[in-house]
């Protein structure tokens, strides 16, 4: 019965730190630019829950935009 409550809270953290603000990196990428002000209200809000998560996973992604290309 112990192993299984240290299996949940294990689960829950994983969730918590690295499914659920990888999720949320996507998501912002893809609706950043064309987000209605409830919607932008909303990403705020996501942000601020799963702060320690994006603070996680922010040294590994790079959502920069990609250099543009300039015609001579």
């Amino acid at each position: 019965m112990d192993i299984a409550i240290a299996l949940l809270y294990l689960a829950l953290a994983g969730a918590f730190l690295l499914v659920i603000p990888a999720m949320l990196y996507f998501y912002l990428r893809a609706r950043w630019y064309v987000a209605s002000s409830f919607e932008r209200g909303f990403m705020y809000f996501l942000v601020f829950m799963f702060f320690p998560g994006l603070l996680l996973l922010a040294p590994f992604l790079n959502f920069r935009p990609k250099p543009r290309q300039i015609e001579s």
